[in-house]
């Protein structure tokens, strides 16, 4: 038996990463799989390599910052497996490097947009299927940004920030109504978007290293792990929490 086996998860982000990574563990672990993602393509890819495995998956591209395609999403799960109950909204982007006043406000609108208005729209049309499913539990990725400040990234720091604040609120709002809400924040993930930066300059990727408390970077599998279990029943009596993930950096 999985940590969730035989329930249905929706994971948003899913084609690479982190999102990639939970998909395939949800799975693993017994679960029918939403498989989310802007890049269709690559949502396919992997509900299709989630099906070699023996396992069962759908793919559905969305863009989750249209309240409309959400809506359709949520109701994709509902149509092919008759339930919700679990979710790991987990879509987002870093964003450039830019002080406060050199920040433009289309920049600063991007990045709230994606990474915060995103996981409200989700939330807010997955909540209604799964409590309709029983109950069950969601788990928002935030970052250890959602807890500390980074010079030159006001828009990233409060956009986690948000999905932190969003988080700790519904767990509060559904608590006693069989939903859990929490929050996993990742620590610096040897994920497509760092290995950009590292295989262009190794010394980036060295440098970057030595700022996490274990030396190394996390793996999209370690941060699946802990996303996985917060949707388990293993997890029951775990609510409003944020969970770092990040190797002992931010607590250094």
């Amino acid at each position: 038996m999985g940590l969730v086996q035989g329930k249905v998860a929706l994971v948003t982000g899913a084609g690479r990463g982190i999102g990639e990574s939970s998909a395939r563990l949800f799975a693993a672990e017994g679960a029918s799989v939403v498989v989310t993602d802007i890049d269709g393509e690559a949502a396919l890819r992997v509900a299709e390599a989630i099906a070699t495995s023996g396992g069962n998956a759908v793919a559905v591209q969305a863009d989750v910052t249209d309240e409309e395609q959400v809506i359709a999403m949520v109701a994709t799960a509902m149509e092919h497996f008759g339930r919700l109950d679990c979710a790991h909204n987990n879509a987002g982007i870093s964003g450039t490097v830019s002080t406060f006043t050199e920040l433009s406000l289309s920049e600063w609108n991007r990045m709230i947009t994606i990474n915060l208005t995103s996981v409200f729209l989700s939330m807010k049309h997955e909540i209604p299927a799964i409590l309709a499913s029983g109950g069950g539990a969601i788990v928002n990725t935030s970052s250890g940004a959602g807890v500390v400040g980074f010079a030159g990234l006001p828009h990233y720091v409060a956009s986690k920030h948000g999905v932190v604040g969003l988080t700790k609120t519904a767990a509060i709002e559904y608590a006693k109504q069989g939903l859990r809400v929490n929050a996993v924040l990742p620590g610096t993930t040897n994920t497509p978007m760092i290995q950009q930066f590292t295989e262009a300059n190794p010394d980036i990727g060295k440098m970057v290293a030595k700022t996490v408390g274990r030396g190394r970077l996390g793996e999209p599998e370690e941060i699946a792990e802990a996303a996985v279990w917060l949707c388990s029943d293993r997890a029951s009596f775990v609510s409003g929490e944020s969970m770092l993930v990040d190797g002992a950096t931010v607590c250094r």
